[in-house]
Parts: structure tokens; C-alpha cells; sequence
């Protein structure tokens, strides 16, 4: 059994319906976690609390369908390379 590489499985751009509607706090979140920022550096760069930013990122997880922040840093990179062709 691969247990830790369940951990890190992405569904593939083509296996969701479609495109996830992400809204634009969203988006400006997800790009700090494909940067590699946690929650609390998230809310200063962002300017807001890091409550807040635990509530993006469960909306952001449950829209990608994924687990974890790096799921969900993998599936956005998909998802935009998936938008660009």
C-alpha cells in the first residue's frame, strides 16, 4: 500500500468536469500557497486575518478536491496549464 503517495494525488485537469469558479481573493490566495507561504504570512500579505485565510483554503481545497495546501498547489498548477492551451 502507497499511503504517502495517496497523500499527494492530484486529480488531473482532465479528470474534473470543469474548471472550478474561483473568486479572486481566491486566486490571490492560491498563488501564495504555490509560493510556499503559510497561513499567518498568507493574512499579513494579503491584509487579512488568518482566520480568514483558513476559510480560503477550505473553500479552495473543496473546489479543487483535494486534502492538503501542496494537492491543492499541484492541482492549480494543472489547472493553469490546462487553461493556457
Amino acid at each position: 500500500m502507497h499511503l504517502a503517495a495517496d497523500l499527494y494525488a492530484v486529480p488531473a485537469a482532465s479528470d474534473l468536469p470543469e474548471a472550478p469558479h474561483l473568486t479572486p481573493t481566491q486566486m490571490r490566495v492560491l498563488d501564495c500557497v504555490r509560493s510556499g507561504l503559510l497561513n499567518k504570512q498568507i493574512a499579513y500579505e494579503l491584509g487579512m486575518a488568518e482566520a480568514t485565510v483558513k476559510v480560503h483554503m477550505t473553500a479552495l481545497m473543496r473546489k479543487l478536491n483535494v486534502r492538503n495546501r501542496t494537492q491543492a498547489a499541484v492541482a492549480a498548477d494543472r489547472l493553469e496549464r490546462a487553461t493556457a492551451a
